[in-house]
């Protein structure tokens, strides 16, 4: 979530970062480019989670129906959308929503608590993603977040309410623009496009709908190691004051918590972020354990806010949808929803997806869970849960193949792309040809294919050679098949996998929805 130093000439970038009104970040550092404005999503996921708890009865389902908004689930080009979800051997199928926190200042309201005053009406941006996959047997839930600084290539997008057509970007461009091009539905067509991962829902906030849903819920308990205030001399922080211990937070000061950055831990988003998904945590664990969830006219406010706060697709579009999510929802156990932040690395004051990152997609999109207490897969299952799109014959398929030996301590292996190539040959894919440009660097094999109808050659490769299904990825950088010979399968000509390709990286910085034991650090200079 996220942010690098200021984006310039964005709506939401002006003013803010000095009056902290939005999570601040001004400081001009790398480490001021950590998680913003995850207000929004908490307000989402407690729309979601509230929907699941909530008992009202029938007929006020149907009341509720008039508060909800709808948008075009996706309206970018066919050949950007991933391929619907596969369901799992015993016919079951995950489930992947798209949250998306927007900064738009279209009302007195949001305008207000944006605090930009001169950005009223313009562009929207989708300042908060964060995709929420539930796994097909509903035993996990994994929470990936894309700082809105990230640079991707948006594709083509039509509005679906004006017809406008906004062409793909012709360089990478921040992701959060997404969203001004037609509406959440491109934000939708612009992950799937990144992360091949078929998202069946969206569900988006505004910040109103942020402020009305933290009132709602009624508290949240959180935790510091000492007294913090945050604040400055020159008007910097979130204006939080709270004691030693934990406290319940709601309404105004759940937003300073949010939003602080001053005295928490080195003042850097990476500390906010941390707090952020305590909060998130913390507010599960209330939503499903409270008494007061039992209490009608709670849920009555409670239902009335999330309905009136979001925006969301057809297939959600009403409250009986929304109901039936949520009960889907409730299976998961807290102790198996992990929440992480997309691994990254800067380019300049962006950021852009690592190695780890697309391990991480893929993890998700084989429906891997991200705690790690998945059962290993068989080879059977792996092999039964491969595309159904059959493969041309070896001799038809073409394969280009890449040197990806280098390593930072090792130089790449020299010839290693035409002696893979040599023994692709002999295997019958006579079609193969080796990449002659200068040699990568790629910590593990890969195969990468452009577009759907090459999945099935692509995946035909990968079991010739005993490479894993799970090394098989879409790519937008290849024109066809390409085998990128990685630094695990640097002499020999049989590859062996990684022992721990299922294991969440480390750079994800997962968090378990049940760890009650965590409390923020505060800065010495913070304190009171």
């Amino acid at each position: 979530m996220s942010l690098t130093p200021q984006s310039q000439g964005t709506p939401s970038d002006q003013e803010l970062s000095d009056q902290e009104l939005n999570g601040g970040g001004g400081n001009g550092t790398k480490k001021a480019g950590r998680s913003r404005r995850v207000l929004r999503w908490s307000a989402t996921v407690m729309a979601v989670v509230i929907l699941g708890t909530a008992g009202a009865g029938y007929l006020y389902y149907r009341h509720l129906n008039g508060n909800i908004h709808k948008d075009a689930l996706n309206i970018g080009d066919e050949k950007d959308r991933a391929a619907g979800t596969k369901a799992n051997a015993a016919g079951q199928t995950a489930l992947n929503i798209l949250l998306i926190g927007s900064d738009a200042r279209d009302t007195e309201e949001n305008q207000k608590l944006g605090g930009a005053k001169d950005t009223f009406g313009g562009v929207p941006l989708a300042d908060v993603q964060m995709l929420l996959h539930v796994s097909a047997d509903r035993s996990n839930m994994s929470v990936v977040s894309m700082p809105r600084d990230t640079l991707v290539d948006i594709p083509k997008c039509t509005d679906p309410d004006t017809g406008k057509v906004y062409s793909a970007s012709t360089t990478t461009v921040m992701a959060n623009q997404s969203l001004g091009r037609g509406g959440p539905g491109c934000t939708v067509a612009t992950w799937e496009k990144l992360t091949d991962i078929h998202i069946d829902h969206f569900m988006m906030i505004d910040f109103s709908g942020v402020v009305s849903m933290a009132d709602a819920i009624g508290g949240v308990p959180v935790c510091v190691s000492s007294n913090v205030w945050s604040h400055t001399s020159t008007g910097h922080g979130s204006g939080l004051k709270l004691k030693e211990g934990t406290t319940s937070v709601k309404g105004k000061q759940a937003l300073q918590w949010l939003r602080t950055r001053y005295g928490f831990e080195d003042g850097s988003d990476l500390a906010r972020a941390k707090a952020q998904h305590m909060y998130m945590n913390s507010m599960v664990r209330e939503l499903r354990a409270s008494a007061k969830l039992t209490n009608p006219t709670k849920l009555q406010s409670l239902a009335e806010a999330a309905t009136k706060a979001i925006t969301v697709d057809d297939g959600l579009g009403t409250i009986t949808k929304m109901y039936d999510l949520a009960e889907e929802l409730k299976k998961v156990p807290t102790d198996r929803i992990t929440m992480t932040t997309m691994p990254n690395e800067y380019v300049g004051a962006r950021v852009k997806p690592t190695a780890d990152a697309t391990k991480l997609f893929r993890m998700v999109r084989e429906d891997i869970a991200l705690d790690g207490k998945d059962k290993k897969k068989t080879a059977a299952t792996a092999t039964a849960e491969a595309t159904a799109d059959p493969a041309a014959a070896d001799d038809q398929i073409a394969v280009q193949v890449r040197n990806g030996t280098a390593t930072d301590a090792l130089a790449p292996v020299p010839g290693r792309a035409k002696a893979v190539t040599e023994l692709l040959t002999g295997k019958g894919f006579t079609e193969a040809k080796a990449d002659t440009s200068a040699a990568t660097a790629e910590a593990t094999t890969l195969i990468r294919y452009p577009s759907a109808d090459l999945k099935g050659d692509a995946e035909r490769v990968a079991k010739s050679l005993g490479i894993p299904v799970s090394a098989v990825e879409k790519s937008t950088s290849v024109s066809g098949i390409t085998l990128v010979v990685g630094a695990d399968w640097r002499s020999g000509t049989t590859y062996k996998a990684p022992a721990d390709e299922d294991k969440t990286p480390d750079t994800a910085q997962a968090i378990n929805a049940s760890d009650t034991s965590q409390c923020m650090q505060v800065n010495p200079a913070y304190t009171w």
